[in-house]
């Protein structure tokens, strides 16, 4: 039952991460309010990092900031982690 919670978690964590950073490209190319980029880096902790990410490349947005590159990174390095846990706990037994 737990990992049907955690994959339904991260599955809403990441459509929502995704749909902000998606919104902050369009509001940079039409000088809109931006999404803060501590709120997109409190969704990547939260989860959705893994969508952020694989949008920074197809959006091609924030890949040529260094801070926000590497706040990323380190996030989704965690997030490997937490993943490998959770497969170990809850998929391997």
């Amino acid at each position: 039952m737990y990992k049907y919670l955690v994959c339904l978690y991260l599955l809403v964590i990441n459509l929502i991460s995704g749909i902000l950073f998606a919104y902050d490209k369009f509001a940079a190319t039409t000088n809109r309010r931006r999404v803060s980029e501590q709120t997109l880096h409190t969704f990547e902790s939260l989860g959705g990092v893994f969508v952020n990410l694989l949008f920074m490349y197809i959006l091609r947005h924030k890949i040529i900031k260094p801070s926000y590159y590497r706040w990323t990174w380190l996030i989704l390095t965690g997030w490997i982690f937490i993943v490998l846990i959770l497969i170990q706990t809850f998929f391997l037994k």
